[in-house]
């Protein structure tokens, strides 16, 4: 349960408790982090958190929501003038993998959120992947997707993403390389998409 600020300065202190957890999930991990550490980060007093929060656990359930929400709102915006599914799926890839970099500790907590919260990592899973079939399920009735599992396609498509990230965003540290995304395109391209007179003439 969070207790829903009152005032503003009630919102910026759990908005610096938020980002401080976030930090000391991101370093050391949702088990070996303790509210003091959290506390700490955001220099409050140690009963403060509790005037927000009810645990640890309900901080980090907020967390993955958030992310969830920022994530989505990120793509939305970023696939805006797209005009086919290929374009599409590589521009929000492209934006992925940008968000990512920039979030590396947000995206820690979520494969960390498969041995804390089974239930959550289930969920922002799922919320992703039933969208995404519903989306790739259009782009077949209109001839630019094969007829193939949606639901194990988008969640194909969302592991490629999802390692290709923990690769380079996250084991080295920087930005995933315009090789690395060509490479993911074109996977998606010939794997799943029909072929179109336009990509044939790109080749």
């Amino acid at each position: 349960m969070i207790h829903k600020p009152k005032t503003k300065r009630g919102e910026e202190t759990q908005e610096k408790i938020l980002r401080a957890a976030e930090d000391c999930f991101a370093e050391k991990g949702y088990f070996q982090t303790v509210i003091s550490d959290i506390t700490n980060k955001a220099d409050i007093a140690p009963g403060t958190f509790y005037i927000y929060f009810v645990d640890k656990l309900t901080v980090f359930r907020h967390l993955m929501t958030e992310l969830s929400h920022r994530l989505r709102s990120r793509i939305h915006v970023a696939l805006e003038g797209c005009e086919t599914r290929l374009q599409i799926e590589e521009q929000g890839a492209r934006e992925f993998f940008k968000f990512v970099s920039e979030h590396t500790g947000l995206f820690r907590i979520v494969w960390d959120a498969q041995f804390v919260d089974q239930d959550a990592f289930k969920a922002y899973y799922e919320g992703f992947a039933s969208a995404y079939a519903r989306k790739l399920g259009e782009a077949r009735d209109a001839g630019e997707v094969r007829d193939l599992d949606m639901t194990a396609l988008s969640y194909s498509f969302i592991g490629i993403v999802n390692f290709v990230a923990l690769k380079y965003a996250v084991f080295d540290g920087g930005e995933v390389p315009e090789s690395a995304i060509r490479t993911v395109v074109t996977l998606l391209e010939t794997g799943a998409f029909i072929e179109s007179p336009d990509s044939m003439n790109r080749r």
